[in-house]
């Protein structure tokens, strides 16, 4: 059967067809051109950065950080090279294995593994980390010839931070740590140039000096733009800015000096501050037991962090900045004063001193030795009367004791230049209603106020500012805040940014007035409690010792119950300052649980003295002595504090020499201004300079990946408690208001 097919209707299928193909051919080029047109007209920039990113890597150059040296130029915080082998954990198909397999080329310990372990937990899996520092010549040579055993581990050049002194001055100095989750995320808040300025950086200050002034220390970064082939390999470098290294800074501390009161302390715990009272500069900021910094620098191991963290000494406290503690007799001095400058007494009224004295049915105590009879403020000063100021406290009372000494620094901040200073307790009605909760302990009752006099009850002071308030005094209301950084210098430039203790609205004290207070404390020199520990002194000084409870006693509890625990033995202060007409020194201290002030505290105070302004450093055999507490006057024959040697260059064959050619090359490293102890003849270090052979550190250029290896950062402990109020202590235990 043939079957009839009408040709015009299949030629007009066949080009419905062929037009609808021709469209969707059409409409496929349209879009492809449209893809095209957006990709190189509207994406044009973004693609060709793109293309460029890459091509060119931006390798941020970590800069230098900055040298930390005292006011002689010696060197006490400063960089060195050296080579780390770092594992990239994302690059390491099976991390234990490779590890293992690394055991047996190069010498890993188990805290090595144990440190890595704790920077993987810290950090992310595509960052390098390092299983071992401070890799050896050989080392590094038999790595190398291994190499291509382990992918996805690197030998890195890491630029170290060092400490040459040791423990000496670790908590105002402080320590670099790696930057850890919690600092990061802080990071998210800063400004973006100081974020980008932080990009490579894997270290930052984590406490004292290298944690308040980081932004000076840190530097800025530089980068290296290098152009880079598919595989990634670096074919050329297209430009670069080098990095700008941190700023010196200069310290007011004397470095001999500080060594030389932690010497003084053996291993004694306790706490010194010393000031020019002429500019608020410190000389000395001790704080006893101390650690060594560079335990921090590498990474501190897990045995090392539990022995300083559970230690019962407590050597990560800083007790000259967050150390509370009553200031004992030593508060007298700023009583008398109050009571002058309010008209509360005059300097001639006379107190019967009968040793005790009762209110509210309680009898307060006198110390032991002290003597009965009529006093007049002199006298009370000299020969510390408890009685005496028990009734001034009472006459003047809480609100108006505090008002009065608060100007002084006392239950305040003194802003220096570190962080985490505390404010102690300065007690008033108001205060002690936002201290406690429950509304029965918010209230102050009137026989509070009595134990406040003589310096217990809920005053509690920092050494800091104790010395502050001293160094107040001795001027006749001169104030400043104190300040450990003298200058900030600027290496590139080679300038110098003085940064002198701001100065404070001095006080309205009355000469006449002050003079009375002067007097009195020079008297305490001579035939008071301290008489003996000044003897044959070729200057003349003013000071006041103290003895406060390190407990409150419980109704019944005697004294000598509780003196054979060591811990529970009454502390032992002193305040002073020198010479006597016209201070260039004043100083605060504490012996914790040592007893009179007159028996440990101010014989350091003496030998701290007798270096700054005589230019003398006592004997081994004074030394010794007074570690135990058993020195007044020095004894032996006194060294020049020149011909001392700094610490850790005793019995090291060249350090004359290494000290002599730092000392040429500092002409721009200490400043010439300001006060100069005179044993200032300490070994100088310009700020590129190395620091003497005993402790060779030098500064070289870091590479792109340097960084600093440290341990995070432990919290900061807590400040010693404040000790409990007097009005829970019996009047069976002598009172250590005063002080033999």
């Amino acid at each position: 059967m043939t079957v009839l097919k009408n040709l015009h209707q299949e030629l007009s299928r066949f080009r419905l067809r062929l037009v609808a193909a021709a469209l969707f051919v059409l409409f496929c080029f349209g879009l492809l051109v449209a893809r095209l047109l957006f990709l190189q007209v509207a994406q044009h920039d973004t693609l060709l950065e793109r293309a460029e990113s890459n091509r060119i890597s931006v390798v941020p150059i970590v800069p230098n950080r900055g040298l930390i040296v005292d006011r002689n130029g010696v060197v006490l915080a400063s960089n060195y090279s050296a080579y780390t082998l770092e594992i990239t954990p994302s690059k390491v198909a099976d991390l234990e294995e490779t590890i293992d397999q690394l055991a047996g080329v190069i010498d890993i310990q188990p805290r090595d593994r144990r440190r890595f372990k704790r920077l993987m937990e810290e950090s992310k899996n595509f960052e390098s980390l390092p299983i071992r520092t401070k890799l050896t010549d050989t080392e590094v040579a038999k790595f190398a010839a291994q190499r291509f055993r382990f992918p996805g581990v690197d030998i890195k050049a890491r630029l170290f931070r060092s400490y040459p002194m040791g423990e000496v001055g670790s908590h105002m100095l402080g320590y670099i740590g790696r930057i850890n989750q919690a600092e990061k995320k802080a990071m998210d808040d800063w400004p973006e140039e100081d974020v980008s300025n932080y990009r490579g950086t894997e270290y930052i200050g984590k406490l004292g000096l290298e944690q308040a002034y980081e932004r000076e220390l840190h530097g800025q970064t530089g980068f290296e733009e290098m152009e880079t082939s598919a595989g990634g390999r670096a074919i050329r470098r297209l430009r670069n800015r080098p990095p700008t290294p941190g700023n010196t800074l200069h310290l007011s501390i004397d470095i001999k000096l500080q060594a030389l009161v932690e010497k003084l302390y053996g291993d004694r715990r306790g706490a010194l501050v010393a000031i020019d009272p002429r500019n608020g500069e410190v000389l000395a900021f001790v704080s006893k037991p101390s650690f060594d910094p560079n335990l921090f620098v590498d990474g501190i191991d897990a045995d090392s962090w539990r022995d300083l963290n559970e230690n019962i000494d407590k050597p990560l406290l800083n007790r000259a900045l967050r150390g509370t503690y009553p200031p004992g007799s030593t508060f007298k001095p700023y009583m008398a004063m109050a009571a002058l400058n309010t008209g509360k007494r005059s300097p001639s009224l006379v107190i019967q001193d009968n040793l005790t004295y009762s209110f509210g049915g309680r009898t307060f105590g006198s110390a032991e030795g002290d003597r009965a009879g009529p006093k007049d403020m002199r006298l009370a000063i000299v020969t510390s009367s408890n009685v005496y100021f028990y009734s001034l406290a009472n006459e003047m009372g809480v609100d108006m004791i505090h008002d009065q000494l608060e100007p002084f620094g006392f239950g305040r901040k003194t802003e220096i230049d570190l962080l985490g200073e505390v404010t102690g307790d300065l007690p008033s009605t108001e205060w002690k209603k936002k201290k406690f909760r429950r509304p029965e302990q918010q209230k102050w009752f009137a026989g509070e106020t009595i134990s406040l006099g003589i310096g217990q009850g809920y005053n509690n002071f920092t050494m800091l500012q104790l010395a502050t308030a001293m160094s107040t005094l001795s001027t006749g209301g001169q104030r400043y805040r104190p300040r450990l950084v003298r200058e900030i210098e600027d290496v590139v430039r080679h300038t110098e940014h003085r940064t002198a203790s701001d100065a404070l609205e001095p006080l309205a004290l009355r000469r006449n007035d002050v003079e009375v207070i002067r007097n009195a404390m020079h008297d305490v020199t001579l035939e008071g409690t301290s008489r003996a520990v000044f003897a044959g002194a070729p200057y003349a000084s003013g000071g006041k010792t103290g003895t406060a409870q390190a407990i409150g006693l419980r109704a019944g509890q005697t004294y000598s119950s509780i003196k054979a625990d060591e811990r529970k033995r009454d502390h032992s202060l002193y305040i002073a300052f020198a010479p006597y007409d016209s201070p260039r020194i004043a100083l605060a201290l504490i012996v914790e649980n040592a007893g009179f002030g007159s028996t440990s505290a101010a014989p350091i105070a003496r030998r701290v003295f007798d270096y700054v302004l005589e230019g003398l450093y006592p004997s081994e055999e004074d030394i010794a002595k007074t570690q135990l507490g058993q020195t007044t006057a020095p004894i032996g024959t006194p060294r020049r504090a020149v011909d001392v040697p700094l610490p850790g260059q005793m019995n090291v064959p060249g350090v004359a020499a290494s000290a002599a050619s730092a000392a040429s090359s500092a002409s721009s490293a200490g400043p010439n201004a300001g006060p100069e102890p005179a044993a200032s003849g300490a070994p100088a270090a310009s700020a590129a300079s190395s620091v003497p052979a005993a402790n060779a550190v030098t500064q070289p250029a870091r590479p792109a990946s340097s960084s600093l290896r440290s341990a995070p950062a432990p919290t900061r402990p807590t400040a010693t408690p404040a000790l409990p109020p007097s009005a829970q202590r019996g009047a069976s235990r002598p009172t250590p208001g005063a002080s033999p």
